[in-house]
């Protein structure tokens, strides 16, 4: 059995001292143990951002894409060999601004995928302007008069498009973090886990002691399952955020609609030997 060792790779951290994506990293690699993976097993995609980078520190196959393009190239892996496990753990400006396409389609498409998305409303690789998720009124060194952009709402979009598991975590509390990280690996179809992750150098608002204070885990007899419901505990902000799964719901799987799950997958597939200078001349 594998133990957090194990998911630890050799590659120097570069986040900042005190930054929320340690957290995380943490309730990954916890996750992975008790999913009782092998790294071989996994496959980490992300694209590019502070946040993207966190596929580096972890044992496992790994995957970096283009800034806001995670999504296709882990959708193409799970499809190609569905005995991965696929985790796409990126920011929200790189999934929701730059990939916000792909976020909206995929969870349509519902491949069987996890993706876990950093939300510190900020972007801190490239020095602190406002993300989709900023408050209105942050000022930033690019916004210095303040946002003035109604913030992109990720678990609310995500139930009324149909994601049939849509959870919130909290970078400091990396046990809560696991627990959702392995119901949502083990859901069958798209899971969205958006993690609030203090950014200590460029968000000054969003801090811990904020969360502290307006974060709670969702009530005991709580009922996932209730859509309506569901999207109303989605909107809770400000005075108090809900940490959990907002909702789950079982449905078809892409895989499963498509048929392709009846297939042998594209990777055991055996190929045929082929001249490839014999067929780019049957171009000319």
């Amino acid at each position: 059995m594998a133990t957090i060792p194990d998911f630890k790779s050799h590659d120097e951290i570069a986040w900042c001292p005190g930054c929320g994506d340690f957290g995380i990293l943490n309730a990954l690699q916890k996750a992975l143990v008790r999913l009782n993976k092998a790294p071989k097993d996994i496959l980490m995609v992300s694209g590019i951002g502070q946040a993207a980078k966190t596929p580096h520190y972890v044992k496992a196959n790994c995957f970096n894409g283009l800034h806001g393009r995670a999504l296709p190239a882990a959708i193409a892996a799970k499809i190609a060999n569905r005995n991965l496990t696929v985790i796409v753990t990126t920011g929200e400006g790189d999934c929701y601004g730059e990939g916000g396409n792909h976020f909206l389609h995929n969870i349509r498409r519902n491949v069987d995928i996890t993706l876990i998305v950093h939300d510190n409303q900020i972007y801190g690789l490239t020095k602190g302007q406002a993300s989709p998720t900023t408050e209105v009124g942050l000022k930033t060194k690019v916004q210095t008069e303040g946002v003035i952009n109604i913030p992109f709402h990720p678990l609310e979009a995500a139930i009324a498009l149909g994601c049939g598991f849509v959870a919130r975590g909290y970078s400091a509390d990396s046990e809560h973090l696991a627990s959702l990280i392995v119901e949502g690996v083990g859901h069958k179809g798209f899971s969205l886990i958006d993690v609030l992750q203090p950014c200590v150098s460029f968000n000054k608002v969003n801090t811990y002691q904020w969360y502290a204070k307006h974060i709670y885990k969702l009530e005991e007899g709580y009922n996932p399952s209730d859509k309506m419901a569901a999207y109303k505990k989605a909107q809770e902000w400000s005075e108090r955020i809900p940490l959990g799964v907002i909702y789950k719901t079982e449905q078809p799987t892409f895989e499963e609609k498509s048929g392709i799950d009846k297939k042998i997958p594209l990777v055991d597939e055996l190929i045929e030997h082929i001249d490839i200078q014999e067929e780019m001349e049957s171009f000319v």
